[in-house]
Parts: C-alpha cells; structure tokens; sequence
C-alpha cells in the first residue's frame, strides 16, 4: 500500500484501536497538523497547560491496551491478518458475483459494498451497515471462509425468496457508488 505521509496535502490520520487492532476498549488515535491541534486546543487554567483532547478527557487505560496489543502482534502478525482479510474480502465480492449480486471492493480494503438485502430481519442478523440500497460488510480479522460461506449462502437463499415472484427486483448498487465502481 502506498504510504501515508504529512508531504501529501492530507490534515490527518485516524486509526480505530478497537476495530482492526483489537483493543478491548473503544480507542483511537489522530495524528494531525499542528494548526488544526492549535484550533481545537484551550488553556486549561488548572493544569497549567493546554488541552487538545475532545471535551477535554481522555482513558488512560486504552493506550496501555493499545501499546500492549501492537507489541503482543507486532508488525508480522499485523502484516499476516491485513493479508487474510483482504484475502476473505476478494472472496466475499467472488461469491457474491458468481451468485449474480452486484458488489464491489476497492483495491487494498476489506470492505465489500454490496446490494441492501430485502430482510430487515436478516441485516440485523447479520449487523450489516445500510445506506440507501447498499450493504457493506469490513472483513476482519475473526471473520473465516465458513462464517463467510454461511453468510453468503444464507443471502442467495433468502434472494429466491424474496425476488421468487418477479415484483421485486434487486437494487441496482451503480446507482449509488457510480458506474465506474
């Protein structure tokens, strides 16, 4: 993947360390230009300091899980897992498209947009995030072949139902993500 550096025109980077890292915790961390820190920061009178935190608090906890989960990994084993899921990922789009859903996956993610099923039932079985008439599915670490096989499997089966009489048809996702994706 290319690298993410200040020289390009970004403001900042955000990294979820509950999601992909695995902390057990809600956590994150943003690196940011230092004019924006300099917007968002206040004197704190009674730290004697300036504080740049969102509502001026933090946990410290998440950073100790934070450092303990990225030293426990290390590089390897993050390079190892980034590689499964976006392996899973290509498999997912597969699937999907051999079994005629439309879907796609942009290069270098492990999220799989695809048509918004029919069911409310079935998206919060599955707890996909829906927008519009699309789904989409992050691939992570502790999702495998066979929990990705069942997921599919059960989508085509509920499909034949759901389209079986010829009334409903399915979303078209172009529409919503463009013709070019």
């Amino acid at each position: 993947a290319p690298k993410v550096s200040f020289k390009k025109p970004i403001g900042s980077v955000s990294v979820s360390g509950h999601k992909f890292v695995g902390c057990p915790m809600p956590c994150g961390v943003q690196i940011t230009r230092l004019e924006h820190i300099n917007t968002l920061s206040r004197n704190v009178e009674y730290l004697a300091s300036r504080d740049a935190t969102i509502m001026g608090s933090r946990n410290g906890h998440a950073p100790i899980f934070l450092w303990y989960t990225l030293n426990r990994k290390g590089y390897k084993g993050f390079q190892k897992e980034v590689q499964k899921c976006l392996r899973n990922a290509h498999y997912l789009k597969d699937r999907l498209h051999a079994a005629g859903i439309g879907a796609m996956l942009n290069e270098l993610s492990s999220t799989v947009v695809f048509e918004r099923p029919h069911d409310e039932e079935f998206i919060r079985k599955w707890q996909l995030a829906c927008q519009g008439n699309i789904a989409h599915v992050v691939v992570m670490p502790n999702i495998d072949i066979e929990k990705l096989d069942n997921f599919t499997n059960e989508l085509i089966e509920k499909r034949e139902i759901w389209f079986q009489d010829g009334k409903a048809q399915a979303p078209c996702i172009a529409e919503e993500i463009g013709e070019e994706s």
